[in-house]
């Protein structure tokens, strides 16, 4: 038993005999939940936990009637002091009536209001002191967010279901809306009428008949868990099981589905098995293997991922693995702000992506093209929320989850496969964020020092910037293989004036093919190299690894100055033309274009800029131009079509 625990018995010296013998128990919990804990017992400087004290432990016993909207019940926490401290904060809404909070048998003056609760201590508590308190109330929760506390009904059968995210969990219980402040383990008491099942968190321990119609379900967990991701749901549940084989252990998946859809979920749950396995092997295995996985079925059109078991509105096979995934990103390793809401949903998104290119290759493709499509139907859109109180925005499904999940394939593509997975595993394995909080920093460190890159500029870009780059490659080859790639890039969006990024280009023929990676750093940047067959096409980022939309590519003829080439593009051109200088040409440039009669039907002056010169030719009449362009050193001509 750890100096915590010790204490403890120290401040439950002046206690009642009874209720020490009570308070015991949370002397064991906190010895099991230390016994547990794999992450260290200490805060991180950067972002811990506010009020001046760390939670421990919740035990919550409540009363449900599933055809009664309402709650009632006792809820205590075990706390340790960070700083001296007078009294425990803690977030309620005030539409519930708190009738007493208790400090070992002692009531304890409070103050509830503006959805706040305040209890005063008896004696100030010292730093690195634990102890305790318990918080007896009741009434009709208010449902905000997406349905923080929800009674309805599925088939005739009354249901009750929990949804605390993201600032909903003071909605219907007391507790601390703290992301940093983890309490390291939970025990859920729950009375309901009999014929009802309770969901919740961790492992049912036992249901207890009370009589009078009415039974206990008590679920325990052992590990970190966030406030919002405390859930339970009660309804007439059927519940079957699935069996996940790990290295370390078989995996209950223990599913709770509504009686009418009993026969859908018994033929979609099994590919948890696949999922939770890939999950497993790429990433560290399933975190909470000693106790379970589950699903609760519950009347909501999404899924939300409460630890151990996700409530979920359906049984499709991408919202299974979505859900399963939050288990390591947002339950493991929770976003450290709202802010950083991406840390959980766009990883969930990513790897169910994932599951598709491990498991269901064929759908891998339309994965990440509808996913492309889908951000890029607006031009802006920062995946960084700066706007938390917006839940709207929080959960924007193009921004914080298609677009969170695209900058991780992105920061995969830039990394590579070995340094992406590695830094992803140290990242969910640090000592200090593993059954805690973290922000996006701390995800990029792992990533920097696992590739040896400075992902700075990346993430300024595709983080914190708005919309996506739009290419335009032109290309030639000689009769030798010589190749020459002109590439450039317009945004979409003000905030980014240019996403430096590696391009990759497939160039192919009937037979052959080979793609060369353009490192992008530059607009107008040209590239050359050899390549050992004639192409008579080439693609622009073929296997979709980077976000981008209406990208031009077209094949142009080369003209041959000594060891540079002239590009003119496009070639038939429709409302302009482009003249790629190199270094031949310089400075303020005459620009004349000839028709077939050999008269000057156009002449303009042009100043170079990144190496090339623009000319409007929508005005001419459909032909044979020669486009003349002179420096002050040299006079150079080339034939274009204009259509």
């Amino acid at each position: 038993m750890r100096q915590a625990c010790v204490l403890l018995l120290i401040a439950l010296a002046g206690a009642t005999f009874a209720q020490r013998a009570f308070d015991a128990d949370f002397v064991r919990v906190i010895a099991e939940s230390e016994a547990h804990r794999t992450a260290p017992a200490r805060v991180k400087s950067n972002q811990g936990p506010s009020r001046g004290y760390d939670l421990r432990y919740h035990r919550l016993e409540l009363s449900i009637d599933p055809a009664v909207r309402a709650v009632s019940g006792t809820v205590t926490h075990v706390f340790t002091a960070l700083v001296p401290l007078q009294s425990i904060v803690l977030d309620l809404s005030d539409d519930l009536l708190v009738s007493a909070v208790m400090h070992h048998g002692l009531p304890l003056s409070f103050v509830h209001s503006g959805d706040m609760l305040e209890a005063t201590l008896p004696f100030t508590l010292p730093a690195s002191a634990t102890d305790s308190i318990s918080i007896t109330y009741a009434g009709v929760p208010p449902e905000t967010g997406f349905g923080s506390f929800v009674q309805s009904a599925h088939d005739g059968a009354p249901i009750i279901w929990t949804l605390s995210e993201p600032y909903g969990a003071g909605d219907w219980w007391p507790c601390k809306m703290d992301l940093n402040d983890k309490a390291d383990s939970l025990d859920l008491f729950v009375t309901v009428p009999q014929g009802n099942r309770v969901a919740g968190n961790g492992l049912l321990v036992e249901v207890l008949d009370l009589g009078n119609g009415l039974e206990r379900h008590h679920w325990r967990h052992r590990h970190a868990i966030a406030h919002y991701l405390v859930a339970f749901a009660v309804t007439n549940y059927a519940a079957y099981s699935e069996t996940v084989p790990l290295p370390s252990a078989d995996v209950e998946v223990l599913n709770y589905v509504f009686p009418e859809h009993l026969g859908e979920w018994q033929s979609a749950t099994p590919d948890v098995i696949g999922q939770m396995q890939l999950y497993s092997d790429l990433f560290c295995e399933y975190p909470f293997a000693d106790e379970k996985y589950g699903h609760a079925e519950f009347a909501w059109g999404g899924g939300m991922e409460h630890q151990t078991m996700s409530f979920m509105g359906s049984s499709h096979y991408e919202l299974l693995s979505h859900e399963l995934a939050h288990q390591w990103f947002g339950d493991l390793v929770t976003c450290g702000s709202w802010q950083d809401l991406w840390l959980n949903e766009g990883f969930a998104s990513y790897l169910s992506g994932l599951c598709y290119e491990f498991l269901a290759p064929e759908y891998w493709m339309s994965f990440k093209q509808g996913r492309r499509d889908f951000i890029t139907s607006q031009p802006g859109g920062s995946v960084l929320v700066t706007d938390t109180t917006d839940v709207a925005r929080l959960f924007d499904s193009r921004l914080t989850y298609a677009k969170g999940a695209f900058l991780l394939h992105m920061l995969r593509w830039v990394c590579g496969d070995e340094a992406f997975f590695q830094g992803l595993n140290d990242y969910l394995n640090d000592p200090l964020l593993r059954h805690g909080s973290a922000v996006t920093d701390e995800l990029v460190a792992h990533l920097e020092t696992a590739s040896g890159l400075d992902l700075t500029e990346f993430m300024a870009d595709w983080y914190v910037g708005e919309g996506y780059p739009t290419y335009q490659l032109h290309w030639s080859q000689t009769l030798a293989g010589d190749v020459s790639v002109l590439l450039e890039q317009s945004t979409s969006h003000p905030s980014v004036g240019f996403f430096e990024m590696p391009v990759p280009v497939r160039f192919k023929n009937g037979s052959e093919e080979m793609t060369v990676v353009l490192d992008h750093v530059t607009n107008g940047q040209l590239f050359q190299f050899n390549l050992p067959f004639q192409a008579d096409s080439a693609l622009l980022d073929p296997d979709i690894w980077i976000l981008s939309r209406q990208n031009l590519v077209l094949k142009v003829p080369v003209a041959a100055l000594g060891n540079e080439r002239l590009l003119l593009y496009p070639n038939p051109a429709t409302d302009r033309v482009w003249l790629h200088t190199g270094t031949r040409l310089q400075g303020v440039l005459r620009l004349e274009v000839i028709d077939a009669a050999g008269r000057i039907v156009q002449q303009v002056d042009r100043q170079v800029e990144g190496q090339r010169a623009e000319l409007p030719v929508g005005d001419l009449a459909p032909g044979t131009y020669v486009l003349r362009a002179s420096d002050a050193a040299q006079v150079l001509e080339m034939r274009f079509v204009k259509r």
